[in-house]
């Protein structure tokens, strides 16, 4: 496949999706919501929770002790 040179290329839109989730006192990821949405058609907005209920945590404390946390979290994805 042929790349033409970088001054020719048009720059790729990025999106993000703005998602809060619920960090669980094991690390896992529990709850997540999408607080700002960009795509709810194409299918972007599932995507987007599907991958940060695969992440995994550090768990937050609360005095020496783990504890659950809400985390927010920014996604974005370059549409090709």
């Amino acid at each position: 496949m042929v790349v033409p040179p970088p001054f020719t290329q048009k720059p790729l839109p990025i999106v993000a999706d703005l998602l809060e989730a619920v960090v669980q006192k094991d690390g896992h990821v529990g709850d997540v919501i999408v607080v700002r949405s960009i795509d709810q058609t194409f299918g972007l907005d599932q995507e987007a929770v599907n991958a940060a209920k695969e992440w995994q945590f550090v768990p937050g404390t609360r005095m020496g002790e783990p504890a659950a946390v809400v985390v927010t979290i920014e996604l974005s994805f370059i549409l090709r």
